[in-house]
């Protein structure tokens, strides 16, 4: 028979905390929240590619579930037209994203977007925020 995961281990109540022996690590748990809640938004379509994930830190930009899931509408628009790899303009934002493969591959935000140059596009996608 095949062992369950959490097998043996007492179950943790509503507003008693971690179980037994396991600290409460307040900084790593809201980190892991946050990669779980994007890896969620990734299986439903849009990704991130490393250096897209890079850029959005260094930039300290954090992309709500809403943020993904209008990239996606504007991926979906541009795959709708034929494209392949478009700039998606939202709000203060620009994303360089591979339409077939759904993955931003680059992203520029605010004060960095200005008087900059975007090649190997084929398409813009323009998005209010």
């Amino acid at each position: 028979m095949a062992n369950k995961i959490g097998q043996g281990l007492p179950p943790v109540l509503p507003g008693e905390g971690p179980a037994p022996g396991l600290k409460q690590d307040t900084g790593k748990a809201r980190l892991f929240k946050e990669s779980l809640e994007r890896e969620i938004q990734r299986q439903k379509g849009v990704k991130l590619s490393a250096h897209a994930e890079k850029r959005l830190q260094q930039q300290k930009i954090a992309l709500t579930p809403r943020d993904l899931s209008n990239i996606e509408q504007a991926l979906r628009l541009a795959a709708a037209k034929g494209s392949r790899d478009s700039l998606i303009l939202y709000g203060d934002l620009a994303l360089v994203a591979s339409v077939a493969n759904r993955t931003v591959v680059t992203a520029i935000g605010g004060e960095r977007m200005k008087e900059h140059v975007f090649t190997n596009i084929d398409s813009a996608v323009i998005l209010s925020k």
